[in-house]
């Protein structure tokens, strides 16, 4: 097996590149505003210094957000766009688990990223491995008693340490954690039944908005017609 991961759900541009037992590369880059510029270089890297070619790649996963509409679907579009090209399939992780993963907290905590607007998409976890929660959206002081005495991580925690004391890292995303958790998936059970309780596992590769992008065409525009 050789996994090809990407995400582009957070600030972090990462990619890696895992054989079923181990990481063989990984890069990141933390740049909210060049998720289109840097994600296909690092993916160049990654190979190179592995020292493979895409054509050997033989699985795909993608972090599926939640995120921000403009940078994530600029990872989901490019592991497809792979996916098409190789002939192999795409499988979606939810970017939170992959945070979770690689915090490596034991016992009952929460992910936060930053979602902007003076909000966070957030998530319960029941370990590294375990989601007890789906991945919403909410302004963090509405989170005060649904987080209260849990360890948070990412970096919508670290943003609003009144609300989650107990901060710590990381702070993004790791195609390397997400990686290593879908090889460890690709060797179990590995995938999500409709219904099932909200475990870290496969999802179609989709984004997760969790709501409307930011940029929207106005209500009640004016109609210019030529005369």
């Amino acid at each position: 097996m050789l996994l090809l991961a990407v995400d582009t759900a957070t600030p972090a541009v990462t990619v890696a590149l895992h054989d079923g037992a181990s990481v063989l590369a990984a890069e990141s880059d933390v740049d909210a505003r060049r998720h289109g510029e840097l994600l296909l270089p690092a993916v160049d890297r990654v190979l190179a210094e592995a020292g493979t070619e895409l054509h050997a790649v033989t699985e795909l996963v993608v972090g599926v957000g939640p995120g921000p509409y403009t940078g994530l679907r600029v990872g989901i579009a490019t592991a497809l766009a792979f996916g098409s090209a190789l002939g192999v399939p795409v499988r979606g992780l939810c970017s939170l688990d992959g945070l979770a993963y690689a915090s490596g907290v034991e016992g009952p905590f929460v992910v936060a990223t930053d979602a902007r607007r003076k909000e966070v998409y957030w998530a319960r976890y029941a370990d590294a491995r375990t989601r007890a929660t789906e991945p919403a959206v909410a302004r963090p002081g509405e989170l005060a008693q649904a987080v209260a005495g849990l360890p948070a991580v990412g970096a919508g925690a670290l943003l609003y340490p009144e609300v989650f004391p107990d901060a710590r890292g990381p702070e993004h995303q790791s195609a390397a954690a997400l990686a290593s958790l879908a090889a460890g998936l690709l060797a179990g059970a590995g995938s999500r039944a409709p219904g099932s309780a909200p475990a870290a596992g496969f999802l179609p590769p989709r984004p997760l908005y969790l709501r409307r992008p930011d940029a929207q065409v106005p209500k009640n525009y004016k109609v210019v017609t030529p005369k």
